[in-house]
Formats: C-alpha cells, structure tokens, sequence
C-alpha cells in the first residue's frame, strides 16, 4: 500500500478533548499531526465515530486554553481515527 499523504506526520502524544454532537466529550490521546490533521487513539473507535462525522477538537494541559478547532473524520480503524482540520465557514 503507497502512502499518498502531501503532509509530513510528526509524532506528538497530548490529550485532546472531542466534543460529538451524539457521543458528548471524550478525552483522547493524539498519536501524530501534521499541517492537515492528527490521528488520535480511541477505544472502539469504529463504534463511535463514522466516515465524514464533524466534531470539535481542544488540546488539553497547556499554560493557556487552546483554540477550539472543527475536524472531519477521514479515515476509522481499530486503534483509533485520522482527522481532518477543518476552516470555519
């Protein structure tokens, strides 16, 4: 399998909170982000979140509140989701 990804993935380990419209918060660990999304680990993932699902995303822990970002879920696999930032419209 070729890896088509245009951005580069660095590996980065923060908590990140996802609000979902039916699920309502979960803390998750990011495994990796780069300039177009993060993957994060979720157990059951597959029995939470679906393809093309909007959610909001605010990193955890740091000295001051972080932006809250919209992302899109692309991609669902056991260990967790790959999601897309997405621009406010």
């Amino acid at each position: 399998m070729s890896n088509s990804r245009k951005s580069l993935r660095t590996p980065l380990k923060v908590r990140l909170r996802i609000d979902h419209p039916v699920h309502g918060e979960m803390l998750v660990t990011t495994r990796d982000i780069s300039e177009c999304g993060v993957y994060v680990l979720i157990d059951q993932a597959q029995n939470m979140l679906a393809m093309g699902e909007r959610v909001q995303g605010q990193v955890q822990g740091l000295p001051m509140e972080a932006p809250i970002l919209s992302l899109e879920v692309v991609r669902v696999e056991a260990l967790g989701v790959g999601l897309r930032f997405v621009q406010a419209e």
